[in-house]
């Protein structure tokens, strides 16, 4: 009997091959549903029985003994942070440490990807301590919401003044960094007032790899518990299914390479940087990944425990 699974990811462009069903399983029907925001919780979400969630409040509900969502350790959203800090063109910050008593913005202070970047800064000697910490909207575009999600502290950790969007905040001098995971509309154009910190941030990011070992994980797989609980196959069938689609739209853009001018050299360049098992799944093998995100959750206070790999992942660790 086929299993019917109603999943909810983003826009990923290495889904089209499971979205399209050219990766399937005849154990599975996969619906996809795709989402430009992440389902807040998918234990309470009556339309999904799995989702793409945030790899920091999934850390949270177990911290909590909250047992409603199941995660695998495939982590569909990967990505390195040195990119993401952005000032303006004039600015005289170069380096990361150059932002130790700086004002710096975030979108979202407990967000997975920002508690990487400050990992990425903390490494360079500026720790939350040493900033001050402003969380908002990045644009007018964008949403007015709790972005504090109760780690304020005044005089440390504030909202941005008057909800202000924060590239606006950057270009009168309200700040003097942004931490975004997505750059502003018109960021890439030839005019934009706005650069990433770093000049080379690719060099940063290669060096980060080769002192670390992974590429950071900010998002994960969660389940209900209830059709683990029913179907205990299903996590490994999804984390599969997930691998192949990556694997086989890897495949096809080193054929279809022409979507930008330089795709090739790209390509080129990653194969030659990183190593082919950088997006690899498992808990094993992202152990070293896994325990370090915890450290920083620990050491930036969102967590008051320290937690371990097979905390996070107690199915996969064994101990289900």
């Amino acid at each position: 009997m086929t299993v019917t699974l109603r999943l909810a990811l983003r826009d990923w462009d290495y889904m089209t091959p499971l979205v399209l069903g050219d990766v399937s399983s005849p154990r599975l029907d996969i619906k996809v549903d795709r989402v430009g925001t992440l389902i807040s919780n998918i234990a309470k979400d009556e339309a999904h029985d799995a989702a793409e969630m945030s790899f920091s409040r999934y850390a949270q509900l177990r911290h909590d003994g909250d047992e409603s969502v199941v995660g695998i350790p495939n982590f569909i959203m990967r990505g390195f942070r040195h990119r993401c800090i952005i000032t303006t063109k004039d600015s005289p910050i170069r380096k990361l440490s150059d932002l130790a008593g700086k004002k710096i913005g975030v979108t979202g202070w407990r967000d997975s990807g920002n508690t990487w970047t400050r990992a990425a800064t903390r490494r360079e000697g500026v720790g939350v301590e040493d900033a001050m910490w402003y969380a908002g909207r990045l644009t007018e575009a964008h949403p007015i919401t709790d972005r504090l999600d109760g780690f304020g502290r005044p005089g440390r950790i504030e909202a941005c003044p008057g909800e202000r969007p924060m590239v606006d905040l950057l270009l009168d001098g309200g700040l003097d960094a942004v931490f975004t995971p997505f750059m502003p509309k018109g960021f890439f154009d030839q005019d934009s007032k706005f650069r990433q910190v770093l000049d080379d941030f690719r060099q940063s990011e290669v060096t980060y790899f080769n002192e670390v070992g992974y590429v950071p994980g900010m998002h994960l797989i969660g389940f209900k518990a209830e059709i683990v609980k029913e179907h205990p196959w299903i996590m490994d069938e999804v984390s599969e299914l997930i691998d192949a689609s990556q694997k086989m739209w890897l495949e096809k853009r080193e054929k279809y390479a022409d979507t930008t001018p330089w795709m090739i050299d790209e390509l080129r360049r990653c194969a030659a940087d990183l190593p082919p098992t950088w997006t690899v799944s498992g808990l094993a093998e992202n152990e070293t990944m896994i325990s370090d995100f915890a450290t920083e959750l620990y050491e930036q206070k969102i967590l008051p425990r320290l937690l371990s790999p097979a905390e996070l992942f107690p199915w996969h660790a064994g101990s289900k």
